[in-house]
């Protein structure tokens, strides 16, 4: 595919100039911190939730139909205002992380919110606790449809509920528990610097140069990167056996899970044994790692492929995009998809619904917040001009479509759980990819699209799998032996990513500590192999959409527009997907091999 801006040696053209104005407008939900709304709702959450504690405490089980709506109603109304609350001074704080009125803020938003949650818990504890008629009668009553599945899903915590006084207890203790430490680690992580021949780089910089074709300077990023975790190792590793023992005394000790995934899998309304029969599937597949990365190796002409490697461009696809570029291609994507999507995302655009700069003091990574119902979602990247960014774009707004057309829905069943909310992404991103790869009439820029997908797909299956057996390993350790050594954390990295690799890349001992920069083992504990569901059951989906045509679009908007408000396995089961079987993982595999087959032809021709 021709492309009019090549890579250049210098290091500065990785950064496309338009992009530094992508910011977002965040006045749709406060027109600024110091606005009469922002201070309204601040000084007043509290007093309004223990008002409402104080007028429907204790009286749940007693109440009319009627009286519990009206309880429900206000109930979403203060969630609602503490989300929003929430929401804006985070997307304020994640893109000027060293502002210290802004991380002050932060803390005191947290602690107001934690002031109304206090008040709150009585609402799941006292419905939890309600008799069983009661449950009977309010689950099968019409008023109740707006919040069904919430209540529903609810009971599924009771065993693991505390009294009301533990809980509050709980809420109050949290904004200096673990979430302190994660923000800590998020300060910390945005804060370091990463030095390469004389020149600072942020952490988003630096790892944005294991993409350039150039092997040597690849090699002296990930050495440099390597530099600042160590210079942070020690306080890294502190703060991972903190939040480590958080977990294990809140989840385990406290309110008895049976294991350190358990609370987890419920919240994402998995069984234990879908979540093995995912990850053992993934697991028996390591070879189609080691077949893809021994291709790779022969296709780059290398001896060895080292961990600086993995992400090389075939020499066909060393190009960087423009913004401008980058949001056409997104767009038409889903345009020609749905017109409906493309009007979607065009108001990302147009709207300032995404902020796409790179800059001090901002967070690394990307996200897709869903904010409130009330008002829309938000795209957070930091945007470098790489292909991958493109296809990262297209994943965070496949986030924002699902997040917007599940608005129609109470907060409290608006968001999908975490391995839903990975598929309407990675949709996003595999039209995308598709798109490009049609619009290539030369076979070496295709195999070059071709390897920079598989570079993606192989680290959100393949890699996130091998990061949540090291999760494992670590939540275990720490609960059976006490606090990590930093060297134990890397012998159990290496290990787990060794085992996935096989013989196919070489791990040097300057790779060690990159487990100690991943947020998602600090933020939601559990998470990983969420990415792994998600791009497997994208891969079966798209295979249904490719052979269905545009019959799929109905029954695919249907599935994401219902957000959270039914279980996963009973909204799949419309498309024939049993998630509880390893069969159904296997054939998302079997698309994985023949993608790399497809590569392997394209390389020898």
């Amino acid at each position: 595919m021709e492309h009019p801006h090549k890579y250049h040696e210098s290091h500065s053209q990785l950064l496309p100039q338009d992009s530094k104005e992508v910011v977002w407008d965040l006045r749709d939900l406060y027109p600024g911190i110091d606005s009469p709304a922002f201070q309204a709702d601040l000084a007043e959450l509290p007093a309004r939730a223990e008002d409402f504690a104080r007028r429907w405490r204790g009286r749940l089980s007693g109440l009319s139909e009627e009286q519990l709506v009206a309880l429900l109603q206000e109930y979403e109304a203060l969630v609602e205002i503490s989300a929003r609350l929430e929401s804006y001074v985070y997307l304020l704080w994640s893109t000027d992380t060293e502002n210290p009125r802004i991380g002050a803020l932060l803390q005191r938003v947290r602690e107001v919110v934690a002031l109304a949650e206090r008040s709150l818990v009585f609402v799941p504890v006292e419905w939890m606790h309600a008799p069983s008629e009661v449950h009977a009668r309010v689950l099968g009553s019409t008023h109740f449809h707006r919040w069904r599945h919430w209540l529903s899903h609810t009971l599924r915590f009771r065993p693991y509920t505390l009294s009301e006084e533990a809980e509050q207890a709980l809420v109050l203790k949290g904004t200096t528990a673990r979430f302190a430490w994660v923000r800590l680690f998020d300060e910390l992580t945005s804060s370091m610097v990463y030095t390469l021949d004389g020149t600072p780089y942020r952490q988003q910089e630096i790892l944005a140069l294991l993409h350039h074709p150039n092997q040597e300077l690849r090699r002296r990023a990930s050495e440099a990167f390597t530099a600042g975790l160590r210079q942070q190792a020690r306080l890294l590793t502190f703060i991972f056996n903190t939040v480590l023992s958080d977990w294990y005394t809140t989840m385990i000790q406290l309110r008895g899970y049976p294991h350190w995934l358990a609370p987890r899998n419920l919240e994402n309304e998995l069984s234990d044994d879908a979540v093995h029969a995912l990850v053992q599937t993934v697991v028996e597949g390591y070879e189609l790692v080691e077949r893809y990365y021994q291709l790779k190796r022969r296709l780059l002409g290398l001896e060895q492929l080292y961990e600086w490697d993995r992400y090389a461009p075939l020499p066909a696809a060393s190009w960087t995009w423009s913004w401008s570029e980058a949001q056409q291609a997104v767009w038409q994507a889903y345009q020609e998809f749905s017109p409906e999507f493309g009007e979607i995302v065009s108001r990302f655009f147009t709207e300032r619904w995404i902020h796409a700069a790179v800059r001090p003091g901002k967070q690394g990574g990307a996200y897709a917040a869903p904010t409130v119902p009330s008002a829309h979602p938000y795209v957070f990247l930091n945007f470098t001009g790489t292909t991958r960014d493109v296809l990262t774009l297209a994943h965070e707004l496949g986030h924002g479509i699902h997040q917007y057309l599940s608005r129609q829905h109470s907060i409290l069943q608006a968001h999908a759980p975490l391995t839903l909310a990975e598929m309407a992404s990675t949709f996003g991103e595999m039209l995308t990819f598709q798109r490009l790869l049609h619009q290539c009439d030369d076979t070496r820029a295709r195999l070059a699209l071709l390897v920079g997908k598989l570079d993606d797909i192989l680290a959100t299956v393949f890699r996130q799998v091998a990061m949540h057996r090291f999760e494992e390993l670590i939540h275990r350790h720490r609960a059976e032996q006490g606090e990590l050594t930093t060297g134990e954390f890397s012998t159990y990295w290496m290990q787990t990513q060794q085992e996935m690799f096989r013989s196919s890349v070489t791990l040097t001992d300057n790779y060690a500590l990159w487990w100690s920069y991943i947020p998602h083992f600090l933020h939601t504990p559990g998470y990983v192999y969420a990415y792994a569901f998600g791009e497997l059951l994208v891969l079966a989906l798209y295979r249904q959409y490719q052979q269905e045509g545009s019959s799929f679009f109905p029954r695919y908007r249907d599935l994401l527009a219902a957000g959270g408000s039914e279980e996963p396995e009973r909204l799949l089961r419309q498309f024939g997907i049993d998630i509880t079987q390893p069969a159904f993982w296997r054939q998302g595999l079997a698309v994985i091999e023949r993608m790399i087959a497809q590569a392997e032809q394209w390389s020898s021709s």
